[in-house]
């Protein structure tokens, strides 16, 4: 994501870029195909209010300047209430499509082992950055702890699901088509089916660590399982929670728990579970999931499964402009830095294919206001989380400097709606300043 933006924004500002892709020669353990931009854990970019929802801000700062992703995100968009969920095949190969048709960019399938010693360069290695090349890193930076594990979600069939069982409809029927109010598959459990998932769910077959590793999952992203162990009702109130829900075979009872679907490819064929990311073994998944009403003879395209992932410790080795500082010729950008998130490492990637382009032509760019969903996210990296304490962080309005409040105390949606105000005024100032020092 952060690689495929970065090119695209250089390129865009009249750089000459080279994109080095060593899939799909050489693979990870996540990754299927050869494309850019492939999407391996969800295929959601999380909620598109960009007046309410610091994510949904992110895509409007992205799709105000002129963002690749949120381009090709808004192009192969699916039904999902509020959310913005694409088909991520269809996704993946359009930015790769337009990133190879652009005439100042080439793609190679060259592995880069080494931090390169001349040349501007980005690197914007995902989730699964390569042993050789996290072993440069490393050496450079003295660091070798920075790692935490990451779990992606199954994938079933559409027509292995019960819809006798469950239900189509988005919480709280969000949407404005019918299409989009009936986006989710809904699978209701009662109070008994509901302990006894958790009791299956706890005695499960789990993938074990290799010797040594340790594991720091990020919060946002924990498997199930691992919420489960934290007290039996912590999946009801997470991905499980059943409010804004209404069986329609079944309406005068209220579900103890609902398991939602999510369409995962524009023919609807598939739906990922969504919040189920689990480190369970194979066997183990298919007999708890089947435990979930609905999904009693559920197929699945894909099982769950967990990685591992890589971030800097950012705000010790990366200065403002997201320049490893014992050689500033190499930005970082991504999940790599630290950021968490399909959107966020896009945005972190758009900023820094600007800011090489910048740099390149001689013309730096001028700070970024904190006060945007953008400048945020950079000052968080950067400088504003502690080093100490650093971990993987997903865009809030809590990184946001506090709005002063106007005629009294606000309102959680009045606050809300002054944070992206605040942010889209300032964003488009920053992008006019941009464009006239590039002028």
């Amino acid at each position: 994501m952060a690689g495929s933006e970065a090119a695209w924004q250089a390129a865009e500002a009249g750089v000459k870029v080279v994109i080095h892709e060593m899939r799909p020669d050489v693979g990870t353990f996540a990754h299927k195909t050869g494309d850019l931009a492939e999407m391996v854990c969800s295929n959601s970019f999380r909620s598109d209010d960009d007046e309410q929802n610091a994510v949904g801000l992110l895509h409007w700062e992205m799709r105000a300047a002129g963002g690749l992703i949120m381009e090709m995100g808004d192009a192969h968009r699916l039904p999902a209430g509020g959310a913005l969920a694409v088909d991520r095949a269809a996704f993946s190969a359009a930015v790769t499509a337009r990133l190879r048709a652009h005439p100042r960019i080439s793609v190679t399938g060259e592995e880069v082992t080494a931090l390169p010693e001349t040349g501007q360069w980005i690197i914007a290695t995902g989730p699964l950055t390569s042993s050789a090349l996290a072993d440069a890193i490393r050496a450079e930076t003295g660091e070798d702890a920075l790692a935490f594990f990451d779990a992606i979600a199954p994938i079933v069939y559409a027509d292995s699901v019960d819809m006798s069982v469950a239900w189509a409809q988005s919480r709280y029927d969000k949407g404005e088509t019918e299409e989009e109010r009936t986006a989710y598959i809904n699978c209701p459990m009662d109070r008994a089916r509901y302990e006894a998932f958790i009791d299956a769910l706890l005695a499960a077959d789990k993938t074990a660590f290799k010797e040594g590793e340790t594991a720091g999952y990020f919060d946002g992203c924990l498997p199930i399982e691992v919420m489960a162990e934290r007290g039996r009702e912590t999946l009801r109130h997470g991905p499980m929670k059943p409010v804004g829900l209404t069986n329609p075979h079944d309406p005068q009872t209220k579900a103890h728990a609902v398991v939602q679907l999510r369409r995962e490819n524009a023919l609807g064929t598939l739906y990922n579970v969504v919040g189920f990311q689990t480190k369970m073994k194979y066997g183990a998944q298919t007999d708890v999931f089947r435990m979930i009403p609905g999904l009693e003879n559920a197929r699945f395209a894909r099982l769950g499964g967990i990685h591992r992932n890589t971030f800097l410790n950012s705000p010790r080795l990366l200065d403002g402009a997201m320049r490893l500082k014992s050689k500033p010729h190499i930005r970082f950008a991504g999940q790599i830095t630290g950021v968490e998130g399909y959107v966020e490492s896009a945005a972190m990637g758009l900023l820094a294919g600007r800011m090489a382009a910048a740099e390149i032509a001689g013309r730096p760019l001028p700070p970024v206001p904190d006060t945007t969903a953008m400048g945020a996210l950079l000052t968080h990296i950067t400088g504003g989380a502690d080093a100490k304490t650093f971990q993987p962080m997903n865009v809030n309005f809590g990184l946001f400097p506090p709005v002063e409040a106007r005629g009294g105390r606000r309102g959680r949606r009045d606050r809300y709606k002054a944070y992206t105000d605040r942010a889209k005024a300032d964003w488009q100032g920053w992008l006019g300043r941009a464009a006239l020092d590039a002028a």
